[in-house]
């Protein structure tokens, strides 16, 4: 939302008026523009559900915004409830044109375990990633409070999750939704290869199977793909930044059928 031609494409996007849309993060930096675009975007879709990336997660200075971390996060839930819209605070719904099937929105961030095999721990992610150029604005602009370390937060949020997910599959399959890929195998961003250490964790690399996924949803890496692991779909949703889409097609060309 930060950029025009993205705004421009939100509000001319058409009604889907029997269709629920999956907004998988990164729709904006400042809470102000999270809202404008669910203003925009809620009435015209049967219901919207919402995760949040790391740029929600951003306390960016020029916003004027002061929330960090969970405070932020918090706020954000709360703009999407006054809205109807679903959070990973909610309950996993079922799905209208399926009632075996639940919708669970996740919020799991990443823990820097997706550096290479024998770079171990955050320090050494980030001096790897460092050795070619590459320094994550998470790393200014992304605060974990309360929490010590976004590995930490993660952690605390995985621990908050794996319950749910457990209860969940027991009765239903899910569509699993997250910002970060679930799987370091899916992490495909030839311009910025060492990016890896901040785009999930190795913890949710089985998750597809443990709980008994239909179909895995995640918006981080601004490539979009399709792919399978163990008769499992995954797709990456991100529209991105304008140099990312073409916006003469519309934001409409983009939207991919998850169910």
């Amino acid at each position: 939302m930060e950029h025009r031609a993205n705004r421009d494409a939100l509000v001319a996007l058409p009604p889907h008026p029997d269709d629920w849309l999956v907004l998988a993060g990164d729709v904006s930096e400042s809470i102000a523009s999270v809202e404008h675009a669910l203003d925009v975007l809620r009435p015209k879709f049967a219901q919207v559900v919402w995760v949040p990336g790391n740029h929600e997660l951003w306390t960016v200075p020029r916003s004027g915004e002061r929330e960090r971390g969970e405070a932020r996060y918090d706020a954000m839930v709360a703009a999407c409830r006054a809205r109807g819209v679903l959070t990973p605070e909610d309950e996993y719904v079922e799905w209208p044109g399926d009632r075996s099937l639940r919708i669970a929105p996740l919020f799991v961030l990443y823990d820097y375990s997706f550096a290479p095999d024998g770079i171990v721990g955050a320090d050494a992610a980030r001096a790897w990633a460092a050795e070619d150029g590459i320094v994550a604005a998470d790393e200014a602009l992304l605060h974990p409070d309360p929490h010590p370390s976004i590995d930490g937060w993660c952690r605390a949020r995985i621990a908050r999750t794996v319950p749910r997910l457990e209860e969940a599959s027991r009765t239903h399959r899910l569509v699993l939704v997250n910002h970060w890929p679930l799987r370091r195998d899916l992490v495909r961003i030839p311009r910025v290869p060492r990016y890896v250490p901040w785009c999930g964790t190795r913890v949710t690399e089985d998750w597809h199977v443990r709980y008994r996924a239909e179909v895995v949803v995640s918006g981080h890496l601004h490539v979009r793909a399709t792919d399978h692991r163990d008769g499992v779909r995954f797709e990456e949703v991100s529209l991105g930044y304008p140099r990312d889409w073409d916006a003469k097609l519309g934001a409409g060309t983009y939207l991919r059928r998850i169910l």
